[in-house]
């Protein structure tokens, strides 16, 4: 079976133009991969299942014209997919490696789609005044701990907004998160997702006050020093 065609059973509502775009999102991939190393995962049906399907999971949960920023994209997941089938919402695709970012723009044009690439460090996004608490919804998937990723993404959504986490079972992790919810002024739901490859969760994280001025902490400390 080929990536479309898994895809579309997946996703049954996919217009003729939508899957042309994961098409050739799908061969740009693999063609980029050779060289950059941007994901392991390369057969057709796991790139349709767990990088494509999986992506489109928050959808249901962004608003008409949401402005959303992906942290630490790599390879374009969950921005580009979501994209695809929401050309509505206005979306920043930010990773600190500068050849993910060549690829993102290049992938980009060649689909016909628009958003901002760029080139910084989450800590360093947050604390800028172009990104700080400007986003209706920041989105992570595959990048760090849960209370590591609360730091790194809460900053950057103004009150009211979401931080939402792709997720596996994230039960101990919530229960790890309790600490940095209460320091970035957060509140925590959980929205399951039917997953056929295994267990999959959205972590949603909604802003409730302004996030204190020392956060996110520098370039690296986050991690080395989780909340």
């Amino acid at each position: 079976m080929t990536m479309i065609e898994h895809l579309r059973t997946l996703c049954p509502d996919l217009t003729s133009e939508q899957a042309e775009r994961f098409e050739a999102y799908y061969a740009l991939l693999i063609e980029w991969n050779r060289t950059r190393n941007l994901t392991a995962i390369t057969e057709p049906c796991d790139v349709a299942e767990k990088h494509f399907f999986d992506s489109l999971a928050a959808a249901p949960l962004l608003k008409s014209g949401a402005k959303c920023i992906d942290v630490g994209t790599g390879a374009g997941f969950p921005g580009i997919p979501l994209l695809i089938i929401r050309p509505d919402l206005q979306m920043t695709l930010l990773d600190a490696l500068n050849k993910r970012i060549e690829f993102l723009e290049f992938t980009l044009e060649r689909l016909g789609l628009a958003a901002a690439c760029v080139h910084m460090r989450a800590e360093d996004a947050g604390r800028s005044a172009r990104f700080r608490q400007t986003f209706d919804a920041a989105l992570t998937r595959a990048v760090a701990p849960l209370p590591v990723l609360l730091e790194l993404t809460v900053p950057l959504v103004r009150v009211g907004g979401q931080s939402i986490a792709y997720k596996g079972d994230a039960a101990a992790e919530i229960a790890d998160a309790e600490n940095a919810c209460r320091t970035l002024r957060c509140a925590l739901k959980t929205v399951p997702v039917e997953a056929a490859y295994g267990a999959r969760t959205l972590v949603v994280a909604t802003k409730q006050a302004e996030t204190p001025g020392k956060y996110p902490r520098k370039a690296g400390t986050p991690a080395k020093q989780p909340l």
